[in-house]
């Protein structure tokens, strides 16, 4: 999966491989110098670890008894080499080479099977480059205020958007906590400076923290990406969009709208639901809106597939600018 990534994250396992490499080698030269007696023990294992190999194939007089009589001076050896070592302060495992994951000892493999620790590089790797990585320092639960939200209810008789923004919340939460095995997906619509790119960023920020590959891309972006896909068979670029964890769609309804667009929308809406790839879209249309806009092939999916969370209230944007003017 992302295959243009892969020879940073081997590379990344390489440098891990090294780094403890050359640590156990210190580790032993300098345990040879406080306990010289370490070193005499692994001489002797090491002797003895030879002749049960060569005896293993020799026509000898009693040659299981003999190799019986090796093993266990072998074992001997060893437990007294654990004894001294911890007796004298040192963990039980000082001299053996440290593995940051030891399911695939640092080769990002576990036979020819990715091991989680590579999804975690990946993550953590294309987190680094991306702009989700400076969005959200601020654009975090951490920072999420109900304040912003009036507690009054509307003249249309709709619930506080207090209350709205808390129920939505919840929704997101447990989205986060079901994450990956729910099929759910969400669809945030309302006003503009309602929260709804703020809150995808939350989710984004929890989800990327947990190990899993979020791609943020805002909808004229996307349009722009699949139509690179499209002309030039970008494959790493439509692995990247297709096979995320989570496909986030921002501001639905801002890209250039056409039968291409459209196709094309579709098509990659469908190709993540058949592959059970969660997404979040948020737009500033309503339904109505969206209906117009969209086919009915794509608005089915949105509708059909998708958890409809709306948002509404004040523009908190201006309602925090103007917050921080009087304050100046």
């Amino acid at each position: 999966m992302i295959k243009g990534y892969q020879s940073e994250i081997l590379k990344m396992y390489d440098e891990i491989r090294t780094y403890e490499e050359n640590a156990l080698k210190k580790r032993k030269e300098d345990l040879n110098k406080k306990l010289p007696i370490i070193s005499e023990l692994d001489k002797k294992i090491n002797k003895l670890c030879i002749e049960l190999s060569i005896s293993t194939f020799k026509d000898i007089e009693n040659r299981e008894d003999h190799l019986k009589k090796l093993k266990q001076q072998i074992t001997d050896l060893r437990i007294e080499k654990s004894e001294t070592l911890v007796s004298n302060g040192y963990d039980i495992e000082y001299l053996n080479l440290h593995y940051r994951c030891k399911k695939c000892k640092d080769t990002g493999f576990i036979g020819t099977r990715k091991c989680d620790c590579y999804k975690q590089k990946l993550v953590s790797l294309y987190y680094k480059d991306s702009e989700l990585n400076s969005m959200l320092k601020n654009n975090n639960f951490n920072n999420f205020k109900y304040n912003c939200y009036s507690s009054n209810r509307t003249h249309d008789g709709l619930k506080s958007p207090r209350k709205n923004i808390e129920e939505i919340v919840k929704t997101s939460m447990y989205f986060i906590e079901t994450f990956p095995d729910t099929n759910d997906n969400l669809l945030f619509y309302g006003n503009s400076g309602t929260g709804k790119t703020f809150l995808t960023n939350c989710i984004a920020k929890e989800l990327l923290d947990r190990g899993y590959l979020v791609i943020y891309k805002t909808a004229e972006e996307l349009i722009k990406n699949l139509r690179e896909i499209r002309l030039n068979n970008n494959e790493e670029l439509e692995d990247l969009i297709t096979n995320c964890d989570l496909l986030i769609i921002d501001d639905l309804g801002t890209e250039q709208i056409n039968n291409f667009s459209k196709t094309e929308l579709f098509n990659l809406l469908n190709a993540k639901l058949l592959k059970r790839k969660n997404m979040i879209v948020s737009t500033n249309y309503n339904i109505e809106e969206l209906s117009k806009t969209y086919s009915e092939r794509i608005t089915s999916r949105l509708f059909g597939n998708f958890t409809l969370c709306k948002f509404y209230g004040e523009d908190i944007r201006v309602k925090v600018n103007l917050h921080r003017m009087k304050s100046l």
